[in-house]
């Protein structure tokens, strides 16, 4: 199976940065000797020629996606730790940076916001590219206009993953040309959300409900919809998370996997589930392939023979959510002295580690071994599952009851047919009080969901942050962003302003 995504899946870092260079040649710097050529990289002035530069342009976009700063510790500090779901982990010494994003106590100085801020915008510059270098090759139309439509795709995605994490943020949507366009203020945040919606309604409108075997893992039209509903949900634009759940719905492209813990196992990626989930390969002996560490940083500490780095560990919290005898504990937590069901024992505990690692970046142990501690994992991005609760959640603020309970009960469903007991499990949900309804949705997506990077942004958009966080440090009107990372302030010479409270 893995065989046929292997063109998405060995893209070169070093293409990267021959793409990324563009942006530097391009703002009329005149020191000679950074007109050096790179031995055995294209040069800049030759990339834009054929369908063939095209291609592989696009290709450096997803390639980008699964780099250290988009997928490792930048994401897990920015967008998984500060919620109740998620822990530190590790050992109390290590990184112990990432306790100030669980207890709130974050300035601008901490490197990994730097880092998430720069990995986003790194995508944000490969896109731009795509989008204004390929309009002038003389190639099909048609792969042309699809090639645009996946850039404007990823450019949504990071600058969606940058509105929620900062607010207050550079618009660029072109490559800059002048020191002025380089050094861009924060834009208005309705500017930036209507930016990420148009680029998600162009990329729907021509990209592909589906792709043949050598282009799996691409940008398809479900996936534009799908995040475009998230965007709208954001928003609270109810209307519009209605509209393009039930196109994703009726497409008949997604079904939910049967087996809740082995949609995340690396035989079933790109499953009938995945709207959209970042390719991974391992590829050993050649340094300038891009080895993912999703998996790796995540990893038990005490796996053997292959030990992880044990970061981002599911809370107490997290696992009191999941009613008794729901099959996707296990299939989000696993605990130490326990068997996976891959067959894995779980050794017990070393002193001050983790008893609780993230069952969906898990690979079993001998095949972590054989593939650097998990780099061929893929990343679910966008499942089927969260475009039901999506549709869901719409439906009971539009005031549909019936609707929203028939998609909440296909997530439950898939759930309750993977337990021991189906006919006693996860009863089904039946009260028509719009109250009590969204609450029974937000807890199912907190449970379908959990460990997947979502919830602290949920509580933010729900207006219960305060509530369930201020125990951790939470303070209202603060910390519903994140500071702007002061480096970035400072290269900008006070053009970018720090977000209130910081």
């Amino acid at each position: 199976m893995k065989s046929n995504y292997i063109y998405l899946k060995k893209i070169k870092i070093a293409g990267l940065g021959i793409i990324s260079s563009i942006l530097i040649l391009g703002i009329g710097c005149t020191n000679k000797f950074l007109d050096v050529p790179v031995q055995g990289q294209q040069p800049a002035s030759q990339l834009w020629r054929n369908a063939n530069d095209a291609a592989n342009a696009v290709n450096a976009i997803y390639a980008n996606l699964r780099s250290w700063n988009n997928v490792a510790f930048a994401p897990i500090a920015v967008e998984s730790v500060p919620s109740d779901d998620a822990a530190k982990g590790s050992t109390p010494s290590d990184a112990a940076f990432f306790l100030a994003y669980d207890n709130f106590t974050i300035d601008g100085t901490q490197g990994q916001l730097d880092g998430f801020w720069t990995g986003q915008y790194q995508n944000v510059n490969l896109c731009n590219q795509v989008m204004d270098n390929i309009p002038a090759i003389n190639m099909d139309a048609n792969l042309k206009a699809r090639y645009i439509g996946e850039a404007k795709f990823v450019r949504a995605y990071s600058y969606f993953r940058l509105a929620r994490a900062f607010g207050h943020i550079p618009l660029i949507l072109k490559v800059p040309v002048t020191p002025a366009e380089l050094n861009a203020p924060q834009a208005d945040s309705t500017a930036v959300w209507n930016a990420i919606e148009t680029d998600l309604t162009d990329a729907a409108s021509v990209l592909p409900l589906t792709y043949g075997p050598a282009d799996v893992g691409r940008a398809t039209k479900g996936a534009a919809l799908s995040l475009h509903a998230k965007v709208a949900m954001y928003r609270k634009h109810w209307p519009d998370v209605l509209n393009f759940t039930n196109q994703v719905i009726t497409s008949g492209v997604y079904s939910l996997f049967p087996n809740y813990y082995q949609l995340f196992r690396i035989p079933n990626e790109n499953n009938s589930e995945s709207v959209f989930e970042i390719q991974a390969n391992y590829v050993g002996g050649n340094s300038g392939i891009s080895n993912c560490q999703y998996s790796q940083v995540q990893g038990d500490r005490d796996g053997i023979p292959s030990p992880g780095w044990g970061f981002n560990v599911p809370t107490q919290s997290l696992v009191n959510e999941f009613e008794a005898g729901d099959p996707r504990l296990q299939g989000t937590v696993m605990m130490s002295g326990t068997t996976t069901p891959s067959g894995d024992i779980v050794p017990p505990p070393q002193a001050g580690a983790p008893s609780m690692y993230n069952m969906k970046s898990y690979v079993p142990f001998l095949l972590a071994s054989q593939t650097n501690q998990g780099a061929d994992q893929n990343i679910r991005v966008i499942r089927y599952a969260e475009v039901l609760l999506m549709n869901a959640e719409a439906n009971n603020e539009q005031g549909n009851a019936a609707a929203a309970l028939a998609s909440l009960e296909l997530v439950r469903a898939r759930a309750r047919s993977n337990s021991a007991n189906p006919a006693t499990t996860l009863p089904a949900v039946t009260t028509t009080d719009q109250t009590a309804l969204r609450n029974a949705i937000w807890h199912e997506r907190r449970v379908e969901m959990g460990m997947e990077f979502d919830r602290f942004y949920d509580l933010v958009r729900q207006g219960r942050a305060a509530t369930v966080l201020g125990p951790q440090g939470f303070k209202t009107g603060v910390n519903e962003i994140m500071p702007i990372p002061q480096n970035q302030i400072d290269i900008s010479g006070g053009v970018l302003k720090q977000n209130p409270g910081y």
